[in-house]
């Protein structure tokens, strides 16, 4: 099978350079990188904070980075960008490297956009609480969204399935009337000469029915969905924990046993990493044992299923990410792993991958897993009686009885069980 037959496309984030919005939420000069250095270990081996090799710490307003990063990312197998579009009825952000680049021939990358329509918070999780702009569904919206969208899709760089442009929404869910939102906006794509539009749903958030919504397919975005159980073994913390920690393995395994079939029409998506400690620190998501030769197995395992449910050019396999730093989740090159996730991704995509399954903790990350505090005990506890925020005193309680009753089993036991008992 001829290594063209699929390509790889890898989710782009726009944020690597200032705007004044992000100067007046988060202060003067805020960028992506902000969050990124300011993360520390929360265990022993624990990589943090991820910092850039190759590229640095770079700005996207410049035509040389992209162009540098266009020139990685070929010559490792991607064969286009997502980028993350943000529109808020009207209001667009982070948009000054998209309008540049396409007004830019040098900037030689396929690419489509994923509208990402959730608010923005302070919390980082597109919740309702502490909205900093919010998506307010007007009237005029889905015309105007579309309007916008428009000149993208006549680029002829902008991806298509059968000549339809291909469009990703982040959360179709939360479109108050999806369908009629879908028939305005195919009925002025055919206006702008496109008689087609490819809609496709990002499965966030348990949304797995896509076509309920109008759309034409789903795209995987792990860690969203992510339906497995976490680590067993307590890890090691040094601070109060309440996130959740899970095995690359277990997490890889946990999609590829997703059997969508041709009809089900959802396309595959893999994560290098995952550790997103530097925007939610001890509430952070885990993911241990994130290791290149991991990571080229689960890319290869869905390279080679996409070639069994999709036939013709829908064979589309998306990584989660190509910069998401924050979320430690990248494929540029760190200062800890250099180029070899990029190097991973080649050997997946030429069909010259000698990994044969996923490998197990090395010897740092075992060392980090086997011993337990109080903090994480209680913290599963909460989550498993469905509570997604701590209460301040939950959070109290958990980081003064951390180090006085780690040592004490019987006593976190019947801690457990208290709190089960109360939260029913």
């Amino acid at each position: 099978m001829l290594a063209n037959d699929i390509r790889l496309v890898a989710f782009f984030l726009p944020q690597f350079h200032p705007i004044p919005e992000n100067d007046m939420w988060w202060g003067k000069g805020f960028t992506e990188w902000t969050n990124v250095v300011k993360a520390r270990p929360l265990f022993a081996g624990h990589y943090q904070p991820h910092l850039p090799a190759d590229l640095g710490f770079y700005d996207l307003r410049l035509r040389e980075t992209r162009h540098a990063q266009i020139s990685l990312a070929k010559a490792h197998g991607i064969d286009a960008f997502c980028y993350h579009y943000f529109w808020f009825s009207g209001r667009r952000l982070l948009h000054k490297p998209l309008d540049d680049m396409l007004t830019d021939a040098g900037s030689d990358m396929p690419f489509c956009l994923c509208w990402a329509n959730e608010n923005w918070t302070r919390t980082w999780d597109g919740s309702e609480n502490k909205i900093l702009i919010a998506h307010r569904h007007l009237p005029d919206d889905d015309v105007a969204f579309i309007e916008s969208v428009i000149p993208f899709f006549k680029d002829p760089r902008y991806l298509t399935i059968d000549g339809a442009p291909f469009l990703i929404v982040y959360q179709p869910q939360s479109l108050p009337a999806s369908n009629r939102t879908v028939e305005k906006w195919r009925a002025r794509c055919r206006e702008a000469g496109f008689p087609r539009l490819h809609l496709s749903a990002a499965m966030t958030q348990w949304n797995w029915e896509f076509r309920r919504y109008g759309f034409d397919s789903g795209v995987e975005y792990p860690p969203h969905n992510l339906d497995c159980p976490a680590l067993k073994e307590p890890v090691d913390f040094l601070v109060p924990f309440f996130g959740r920690v899970w095995d690359y393995e277990d997490a890889a395994n946990c999609y590829l046993a997703q059997d969508y079939g041709p009809e089900r029409n959802v396309f595959r998506t893999v994560f290098p990493s995952w550790d997103n400690t530097a925007r939610r620190g001890g509430r952070a998501t885990i993911v241990l044992n994130s290791t290149p030769e991991n990571y080229e197995f689960w890319l290869r395992e869905a390279i080679r299923r996409t070639r069994q449910e999709f036939a013709g050019p829908q064979r589309f396999v998306f990584i989660n990410a190509w910069n998401e730093w924050a979320e430690g989740c990248h494929l540029e090159p760190d200062q800890e792993h250099g180029a070899a996730f990029l190097e991973a991704t080649a050997r997946a995509k030429l069909g010259r991958s000698t990994v044969r399954g996923f490998r197990p903790r090395d010897a740092t990350a075992a060392a980090a897993v086997g011993r337990s505090g109080l903090a994480r005990d209680l913290a599963h506890v909460f989550a498993d009686h469905g509570s997604r925020r701590l209460n301040l005193w939950e959070r109290s309680l958990a980081s003064a009885l951390h180090n006085r009753v780690r040592h004490l089993p019987r006593v976190k036991l019947l801690l457990r069980r208290l709190y089960g008992a109360i939260r029913g």
